[in-house]
């Protein structure tokens, strides 16, 4: 019998993240969907048609793309590369302080006036 604690635990950020996906899904779907035809004919099946557009966008994206690019980052470039861009914070030189500040000159008048 094979141990269910640990193959739902092996799985449960993934589902936590699905379930997440799903439900900004439906909620961006049912925000469109009432935007632009409100309650009129076919409601749930529009909804079911923008939900399930909006999953697979969301999901090929977050869960497909960000992780092979942050898996090709560490791969190709190396582990240090990737450490050493994200997570040092930039170092923020001061501007010099031999400079000299602004000197208010009056503005001289070009127009002439009847």
């Amino acid at each position: 019998m094979p141990n269910r604690s640990f193959t739902s635990a092996a799985f449960h950020p993934l589902v936590r993240r699905a379930a997440i996906l799903a439900a900004v899904s439906l909620g961006l779907g049912l925000a469109m969907i009432l935007y632009l035809f409100g309650w009129q004919d076919y409601f749930f099946t529009r909804l079911l048609g923008a939900f399930v557009l909006f999953f697979w966008l969301l999901a090929v994206t977050f869960l497909g793309v960000v992780p092979f690019i942050s898996w090709a980052t560490v791969k190709w470039f190396g582990a240090d590369w990737a450490e050493e861009n994200i997570s040092r914070p930039r170092t923020v030189t001061s501007a010099p302080t031999s400079r000299k500040p602004a000197r208010n000159t009056p503005r001289t008048e070009t127009r002439n006036r009847p």
